[in-house]
């Protein structure tokens, strides 16, 4: 199953937030919403959650789970791979 798969990989990314993985992901996250022209609080608006949610996943202060990720991707119309990769 797909998500399994990803749900392992993202296990293996939060194990250690400040890994250059980690850093890597997070760095898509924010510019992915970047190129959707959201600002923090348009994207929490989307995803139903407080702008502080997207600023402390988008810091590393806060880890993300693989529906989590499918959530972001969907609202930032990009492929889920795209994080991933």
């Amino acid at each position: 199953m797909v998500y399994s798969k990803i749900a392992y990989i993202m296990l293996v990314y939060m194990h250690k937030k400040y890994k250059p993985k980690y850093q890597k992901l997070t760095q898509k996250l924010r510019q992915a919403r970047k190129e959707a022209k959201l600002t923090q609080v348009d994207a929490g608006k989307k995803l139903k959650k407080p702008q502080a949610y997207i600023s402390k996943i988008e810091r590393g202060e806060r880890g993300v789970d693989a529906l989590e990720l499918a959530e972001f991707a969907k609202v930032y119309n990009k492929d889920i791979n795209y994080f991933i990769k």
